[in-house]
């Protein structure tokens, strides 16, 4: 071969791992192809971690993330694709098994999240299918005794143009998956790409609207049982007692079991299950969080706004520069807690026994729910299997483990599969919730009105504190911060403080965590800025970003393709933000108009411009930011989970509403073509748009909204 360095599939591994960060594209299986060698199979062959290849020419995609609507079969199957030279036809994917081989370069385990799908994805999937595509060439070589770099790949074929001769991969694969790994493949030149960074439909559309797509909710077993669980109303409370007579006697119950996250109700269908904890009589140990509302953590909040923070920028002297300025601006600005309402609630079906454990999951990490498999049934992990399903909408909240770890309690109790279902109560009050934040707000402007000074006091909990306790040291935990620490508005002198506050409530990553409020607060306090200064919200961003040519590209295109400058109907208003997030810059305007007799908004309009870097596919991207706008107006106009009692008042989607139909604003969604280095794009399309319709409403009425959802009041 004319490949300029091979190694030992062994010795690839072995080195790769090593390394700990190295490209991990194969994995070894003892006997494995020691079997192959002997005797041919009609089954696809494994030529590395992620290509499968079948005698029929048919490529399976192993797709090492989760795929909960954000469109990543499509775009990881458009790298491998490329890189592979296949035919798009008779491309296939599967979920990959949990391992190590699939870990998430960016986190260092498998999971998704954090808008990592193609940007960690990209390299290591480009890269195996570059080898695999050399390694199909060096069997077809040795095949005819010709010189490799005389063939050519098109369309999941081997040719040789001097001889006219070609062969299909699946006819190669078993001698090619025998051939040592090329250590450093050949990428393919963007020029060639036939799929990255054109329109493609989703290849998963088809199953999802004909119903095959299994999600976790659709998994069925032998011999399954079905389970619901009755929790403790109040965060944080415990079982004292419980009475299962009457659940028992409900037809086709099997057993009430006490578990970690409360009392179970294990019947031979969900209906039954439900029916039998209505019946269940359960005594709590409500605890100290009993006392616990929302009257008590505002309240909270407001006593440690008072104090000096931990500091997680500092830049210059904000303080001398705010008290020597011209002009100060000053503001407190308030954000709930949000809930994730996924479309599909949480479930999982788990299977122990004593020779291994099968985890069934519509899950965001996999390495996880392997590891509390092996914790819970006493295996080792490479004894769990977990068998990701679709995902019926994700962001963030099945990244945790409660409904799975309730699974393998359940299946390792009653010696069979066992599926647990949550009700629509049982998801809304026993989420991991985005954080509820008060934030303090202090500026500077000189004699021009130019942005002298920034100062942020932040008072918050931690989602870092629980998820990755290693992660926050000196009170800093960077996801409550991000969104104004990070902020790339040229200000010589700036500041932001954190007061880590913990109230009994639990919380969680909600889509783009915490630039999801932090972004709100910082684009709306510009505006309070720039009318201080006597500007235009617009020009005033343009002159704080004059250092970053991305972020003022985005503005410029949403402005203008907004036409910003452009007179406005009677009655219509526009509001403008820009926000920074997982790598991409996406700025957003807003059109609304109010109606001042009901106090009610209508968001007609809004135009996104988004710049993720280099990106694969503009379908996928459109829709998320159509998607994120939507998720984040449904936040703005009416999301709040409020506490009283210890406990979550909102129960289903009478009381904690979404944006429908006719309340939708057309969307429009501008992609920046870009050569940098891949952004996320799963969650940047929800932050700027709160601040957007929010600075609108500021234009209407020249108050600034400070405090979310939007009310009545801030509309007169």
């Amino acid at each position: 071969m004319a490949t300029a360095s091979l190694l030992d599939r062994r010795e690839f591994l072995k080195k790769s791992a090593a390394s700990g960060a190295g490209l991990v594209i194969g994995f070894y299986l003892p006997g494995k192809y020691e079997a192959q060698a002997k005797a041919p199979t009609k089954e696809p062959v494994e030529i590395n971690a992620w290509v499968q290849i079948a005698p029929d020419n048919s490529t399976t995609l192993v797709i090492d993330k989760s795929e909960m609507g954000q469109g990543i079969s499509t775009a990881l199957a458009m790298i491998l694709a490329d890189e592979l030279d296949l035919d798009w036809k008779k491309i296939k994917t599967v979920f990959a098994p949990a391992a190590p081989v699939y870990f998430n370069p960016i986190f260092g385990l498998q999971g998704t999240g954090g808008s990592t799908s193609v940007r960690g994805s990209w390299e290591p999937l480009a890269k195996a299918g570059a080898a695999a595509r050399e390694m199909l060439v060096a069997a077809a070589a040795k095949k005819w005794g010709v010189d490799p770099t005389t063939c050519t790949t098109d369309n999941s074929m081997v040719m040789h143009k001097e001889t006219g001769r070609n062969t299909g991969y699946g006819a190669l694969a078993e001698e090619a998956a025998k051939l040592p790994v090329p250590a450093n493949p050949k990428r393919k030149s963007a020029k060639d790409y036939k799929y990255i960074g054109k329109p493609t439909k989703r290849i998963d559309s088809k199953e999802k609207v004909n119903g095959k797509a299994v999600f976790g909710i659709d998994v069925r077993r032998p011999q399954m049982l079905h389970a619901v669980v009755a929790r403790c109303p109040v965060f944080g409370g415990k079982v004292k007692s419980f009475d299962g007579t009457k659940a028992k006697a409900v037809p086709r119950v099997k057993s009430i079991v006490e578990i970690s996250t409360g009392v179970a109700v294990v019947a031979d269908n969900t209906w039954s299950a439900m029916q039998g904890r209505e019946a269940l009589q359960v005594t709590w140990d409500e605890g100290e969080t009993a006392k616990t509302s929302s009257d008590t953590i505002r309240k909270l909040y407001q006593t440690r706004l008072k104090q000096v923070g931990a500091i997680a920028r500092k830049d210059g002297d904000a303080e001398a520069a705010i008290n020597g300025a011209a002009k100060r601006v000053e503001a407190v600005y308030e954000a709930p807690y949000l809930a994730h309402a996924t479309m599909e609630p949480m479930n999982c079906t788990a299977d122990v026994r004593a020779d291994g454990c099968d985890i069934y999951a519509p899950t965001q990490f996999q390495t996880f729910a392997q590891m509390n498999g092996a914790k819970l049934s006493g295996l080792k992990p490479e004894q769990v299997r977990v068998h990701t399903t679709y995902l019926g909408g994700g962001f963030g909240r099945r990244a945790e483990q409660d409904f799975i770890i309730e699974a393998v309690e359940l299946s390792k109790a009653m010696g069979a599969p066992v599926q647990v279902t949550w009700s629509r109560e049982d998801d809304m009050q026993h989420d991991f919730y985005r954080p509820a934040v008060l934030v303090k707000l202090w500026a500077g402007l000189d004699g021009s009105g130019k942005a002298t000074a920034w100062k942020t006091r932040i008072v918050g909990p931690s989602i870092m504190s629980r998820f990755f306790p290693g992660s926050v040291k000196n009170g800093l935990d960077d996801t409550a911060t991000e969104g104004i620490a990070t902020l790339k508005y040229d200000v010589p002198n700036f500041l932001v403080e954190y007061l880590l506050t913990e109230s009994g409530v639990p919380v969680g990553f909600w889509r783009s965590v915490g630039n999801s409020h932090n972004g709100y607060i910082a684009e709306c306090f510009v505006d309070e800025m720039a009318k201080a200064a006597g500007k235009d919200p617009l020009e005033f961003r343009r002159g704080l970003l004059s250092k970053d040519s991305r972020q003022r590209g985005v503005l410029e295109l949403a402005a203008e393709k907004a036409g910003w400058h452009k007179p406005l109907p009677e009655g219509r208003y526009r509001g403008i933000a820009v926000v920074e997030s997982f790598g991409s810059h996406v700025a957003e305007v807003a059109e609304i108009s109010i109606d001042r007799n009901s106090k009610t908004l209508q968001v007609h309009r809004v135009v996104a411009a988004v710049d993720c870097g280099r990106h694969v596919n503009p379908e996928t991207i459109r829709a998320q930011i159509e998607g994120g706008i939507i998720y984040g107006l449904t936040a703005a106009l009416k999301g709040e989970i409020t506490i009283a009692n210890g406990r979550v008042e909102q129960a289903n989607f009478n009381d904690y509403d979404m944006v429908r139909i006719n309340e939708a604003p057309q969307v429009e969604v501008h992609i920046v073509e870009s050569n940098d280095g891949p952004g996320g794009i799963g969650e940047p399309g929800t932050p700027p748009i709160a601040p957007a319709v929010c600075n609108a409403i500021f234009a209407a009425t020249g108050k600034p909204v400070r405090r979310l959802p939007i009310r009545p009041e801030d509309l007169a």
